[in-house]
C-alpha cells in the first residue's frame, strides 16, 4: 500500500495533507524519515510513526451495539443521532455503517462494519440469514398466529412474507409476549405481520443476526467489538 494512501485512510487527512506530513519530516517508516509518498509500505508488518504516534492498520471492524430506542439505524440523519454517533471518535476513521437496520423505536442488537461482503452475506435475502426478536403484543396470541406466521401473512402493501416463526413464551390478560425468526428485512415488517393478525406490537428488540447473539451485558447504547470465535461464526 502507498503510504500516502494509508496515512489519508488512518484520518491524517487528504492526500496534499499527508504529503506536507512527509515534507515537514514528521513522518518515520521503519526507523527513518519518510521522504516520498509513493513509498509502499506493508499496512500490517511496517512501523510507521507519525508526530511520534504508532499507526496501528486494522482494515475491518466488527462492533456489536445495543440500540436503545429513538436512534437511526444509518450513518447521518438530518434530526436523529444515528448509531455510529454512539462510537468513539477512535472508530470514524473506518467509516463503519449498519448492517441491515433496526426501526428508530426498536432496540437491540445492530453490527456495525466496513465490511462489504460480510454485510451483503447477512442481508442477501438469498442466503436466508435468521434473524430473532422478542416482542410484547397487545392482544393474546394464539396457535392461529403462528400458523399464519408459518405459511406467511400478507401486508398492508399487498407483500406476501416468506415463513416465519413464531414462539409464544407468556400470555396474560389481553398482552402477549413472543419470539419471532424472520428472514427477511422489510419496512417494519413484524409491526406489519402483526396488524396483518389483527394485534400491535407495543415493544419490540432483535437478540440475534445468524450465529451473533446480543450480549446482554451490553447496556442499552453500550457496544464492544466481536470476539474472534463470534466473527468465525458469523462468517461461517
Amino acid at each position: 500500500m502507498r503510504l500516502d494512501k494509508l496515512l489519508a485512510n488512518e484520518g491524517f487527512g487528504s492526500r496534499k495533507e499527508v504529503k506536507k506530513l512527509i515534507k515537514n519530516g514528521s513522518v518515520e517508516v521503519n526507523g527513518e524519515k519518510a521522504k516520498d509518498v509513493s513509498t509502499h509500505v506493508d499496512p500490517y508488518e511496517s512501523e510507521v510513526i507519525v508526530n511520534g504516534e504508532l499507526i496501528d492498520y486494522r482494515e475491518f471492524i466488527y462492533i456489536m451495539l445495543n440500540k436503545p430506542k429513538g436512534i437511526v439505524s444509518a450513518t447521518h440523519d438530518a434530526k436523529d443521532r444515528c448509531v455510529t454517533d454512539l462510537l468513539d471518535p477512535y472508530y470514524h476513521k473506518f467509516h463503519l455503517f449498519p448492517v441491515g437496520r433496526l426501526d428508530k423505536d426498536t432496540e437491540g442488537l445492530i453490527l456495525l462494519t466496513n465490511d462489504g461482503e460480510l454485510a451483503h452475506q447477512l442481508t442477501s435475502p438469498k442466503k436466508k440469514v435468521d434473524k430473532v426478536y422478542e416482542a410484547t403484543i397487545k392482544g393474546r396470541v394464539s396457535d392461529h398466529e403462528v400458523q399464519a406466521f408459518e405459511n406467511g401473512v400478507t401486508l398492508d402493501d399487498g407483500y406476501e412474507t416468506k415463513p416465519a416463526s413464531l414462539y409464544i413464551e407468556k400470555v396474560a390478560g389481553d398482552f402477549s409476549w413472543v419470539q419471532i425468526t424472520i428472514q427477511e428485512g422489510k419496512f417494519h415488517q413484524i409491526k406489519r405481520m402483526f396488524k396483518a393478525v389483527n394485534k400491535e406490537v407495543r415493544y419490540l428488540k432483535r437478540l440475534k443476526i445468524g450465529t451473533l447473539e446480543l450480549d446482554e451485558a451490553l447496556e442499552l447504547g453500550e457496544y464492544r467489538e466481536l470476539l474472534d470465535e463470534e466473527l468465525a461464526l458469523l462468517k461461517e
